[in-house]
């Protein structure tokens, strides 16, 4: 079943946000300041923040445009109904139906447990709740009035109405509140991870099946191993590599990281020759009693804070202790490593690192 809502081009394409949504919105010249400034150790999660709130506030506008448009609310109740009882729904179609009704994926699990009957019984009550809750409203705060004008529609308010949109806008602020953090992730974690290892002079390759046959400081992006699949795997020499898993997790979730390390091997094959491959593992930050040092140690693996200033000389210093790495950013000043990573990240090929594989708009 297909939806039952005319929802406009706009609106889905802010809802969708891909890679393609995600570069048109924010440009370049903003991604690349926000890459320079995680290498330079600032949390992604405060510069990523801005952009949640931009998204957020252009899908608040758009909603609130949406069902400005939308004369019969009982009826779209309805309509919100019949779209979550399909199969295969788009992501706008599923989440705007679930906003209509005041829902959020997991609310909707939670409550609806994808049964059709109580999606019916949830309908009744959630507009009789709203009902009752505008004739307090009224009671209590007197009589809201105003009319509501975008463009040629218009329409007046009551609380109903009010109560509905906010309904709305607050179950779709906790969806995309609750997507963000991997939309963001997955968006930025390969320009970083590309940019960093672009900056300590490895060029990029398009995977393992393409390795050279006396291969020098090449890397690739999300490659897979037999046993899960790293975010880049880099090759400094014949038999000698570097696998890296990056994660913007904080020391509130150091179960994440442990896990992340426990996973890895030392020996791994790469287009049918043995390599000795060192693990580095890029997080956010970690705690003091956190246990994720000595697990990394019993792999001979390394953690790297990403929230150290200045942390890629960190990942340059094990290079060079594990594999006789030697680049000029070990030796450089604070002013000077600043200034060479500023122009490294402008001459980063940040499309490539982005699209690896991928489809470009």
């Amino acid at each position: 079943m297909g939806t039952t809502f005319e929802l406009p081009t706009e609106y889905t394409a802010i809802v969708n946000a891909d890679r393609n949504t995600l570069v048109r919105m924010l440009g370049w010249t903003l991604i690349r300041q926000v890459v320079y400034d995680v290498l330079c150790g600032e949390n992604i999660r405060n510069l990523t923040e801005k952009l949640t709130r931009r998204r957020l506030a252009m899908l608040n506008a758009a909603l609130m445009a949406w069902l400005l448009d939308q004369q019969d609310l009982e009826k779209l109740l309805e309509q919100a109904a019949k779209t979550l009882q399909g199969q295969n729904l788009a992501k706008a179609e599923r989440w705007t139906a679930q906003w209509i009704l005041g829902l959020t994926d997991k609310a909707r699990q939670n409550v609806l447990r994808d049964k059709s009957g109580t999606v019916d019984e949830y309908i009744r009550e959630y507009h009789n709740t709203i009902q009752e809750v505008a004739q307090e409203s009224l009671k209590t705060f007197g009589e809201l009035q105003g009319n509501l004008q975008i463009g040629s529609h218009n329409r007046s308010i009551d609380w109903q109405f009010f109560l509905e949109l906010l309904s709305a806008t607050g179950a779709q602020t906790l969806t995309v509140r609750g997507s963000e953090k991997s939309l963001y992730g997955k968006f930025f974690e390969p320009l970083i991870l590309g940019t960093l290892l672009h900056c300590l002079g490895f060029q990029m390759i398009p995977g393992p099946q393409r390795v050279p046959h006396n291969p020098q400081k090449v890397f690739w992006l999300s490659s897979q191993t037999q046993k899960r699949e790293s975010d880049a795997t880099l090759i400094y020499r014949p038999g000698k590599g570097v696998r890296f898993d990056i994660g913007f997790i904080g020391r509130g979730n150091p179960e994440i990281s442990l896990d992340k390390v426990s996973r890895f091997e030392r020996q791994s094959e790469i287009d049918d020759r043995a390599y000795d491959i060192l693990t580095i593992i890029l997080v956010d930050r970690i705690g003091e009693a956190s246990r994720i040092r000595e697990q990394a140690r019993l792999i001979q693996g390394h953690i790297v804070q990403m929230s150290m200033s200045f942390w890629p000389r960190n990942v340059a210093q094990i290079l060079q202790q594990e594999l006789g790495f030697t680049h000029p950013l070990l030796t450089l000043d604070t002013q000077d490593l600043n200034e060479y990573l500023r122009k490294c990240v402008a001459q980063a090929p940040l499309e490539e690192f982005l699209f690896h594989g991928k489809h470009r708009a």
